[in-house]
């Protein structure tokens, strides 16, 4: 359900429909923002396999990865196999800026915020800065974002994103996967119907 307090959509992942609910705010956003001055979309999936609670972004990207060889066009970026970190983050967005013809990059990062809100993904438009939660400045990245509340922020963030319950992140990864999905195929059904 989106939450009316906030300025962008809020799914609560353990609520009513919530795939449902995911797949509308993820369309208006994409379609909204992703305009004809963009030709290739490059889904960005931030996080480590090494953290339960940071691992939302690899998570979806495994998901995702098996579709980009079926949709024109997009890619991905951020895998359990070779996931995208504070350590590799600015390589591999030159590395977008280098290589693809005119991205439109769409960042999925997991983040801590307040009890009331653990297990809700939030859709937005503009650039995400991963790390912001624990401390680290890295670059900023995307034209829109997709992160998932996965626990508590303010105090012993690395602890914390160590003892994130697995089912949750695996409960939010498979909305925003089947989301993004659902929407890519639909913005490219006309010439891929016979894909799914």
């Amino acid at each position: 359900m989106f939450d009316k307090k906030l300025s962008t959509p809020s799914i609560d992942v353990n609520g009513n429909m919530p795939y449902l609910n995911f797949n509308r705010a993820f369309k208006e956003c994409f379609e909204t923002h992703y305009t004809d001055s963009y030709e290739e979309i490059i889904i960005m999936c931030i996080g480590t396999d090494r953290s339960t609670g940071d691992s939302l972004g690899p998570l979806v990207g495994y998901k995702l990865e098996r579709y980009s060889r079926m949709i024109p066009n997009f890619y991905v970026h951020g895998t359990l196999d070779n996931p995208v970190h504070a350590k590799n983050l600015k390589d591999s967005i030159e590395d977008i800026y280098s290589n693809y013809n005119k991205p439109f990059v769409i960042a999925i990062d997991a983040c801590l915020g307040k009890s009331t809100r653990i297990g809700h993904i939030k859709v937005g438009s503009g650039s995400i800065r991963p790390g912001a939660g624990v401390n680290k400045s890295l670059p900023a990245v995307g034209d829109i974002y997709v992160t998932g509340i996965v626990n508590l922020s303010g105090f012993m963030e690395y602890i914390v994103l160590q003892n994130t319950r697995l089912n949750l992140v695996m409960k939010m990864a498979d909305t925003i996967s089947e989301g993004i999905r659902h929407c890519l195929w639909s913005f490219n059904k006309p010439k891929q119907s016979n894909l799914f």
